[in-house]
């Protein structure tokens, strides 16, 4: 392992950043607990790499608030070149004074309640 953060997958949607970080705390000192809310994942950062290493082997696939966590090593962001170009185009629009819900109507073909985009 080569870092100290580390990515906390499954977890319950009701989980808080105190409750996860307590959890985490008996593997080692905890710097630093984000819960990526509505995702159901969060990420915790050790003060070093061995006290994550040994908190990933301790709670990977163990039981919290009746959910098995899945604990890895966390990777780096990656640039996603589709939500960068879907950012270009939107700033396009909006630039172009183009009405921003015939474009979003154009690129959805249809309204589509999960999108909410209008």
């Amino acid at each position: 392992m080569q870092g100290s953060k580390l990515y906390v997958g499954n977890l319950s949607y009701t989980v808080t950043s105190e409750q996860l970080g307590s959890l985490f705390s008996g593997y080692g000192e905890v710097k630093q607990v984000s819960i990526i809310e509505g995702r159901g994942f969060g990420f915790i950062e050790m003060s070093n790499t061995s006290e994550a290493e040994k908190a990933k082997e301790a709670l990977d696939g163990s039981d919290f608030q009746g959910r098995n966590l899945r604990v890895n090593e966390a990777r780096p962001m990656q640039n996603n070149k589709s939500r960068d170009t879907e950012a270009a185009a939107v700033e396009a629009a909006d630039k172009e004074d183009i009405d921003f819900k015939y474009y979003l109507l154009k690129k959805c073909r249809v309204y589509c309640y999960p999108c909410k985009h209008f």
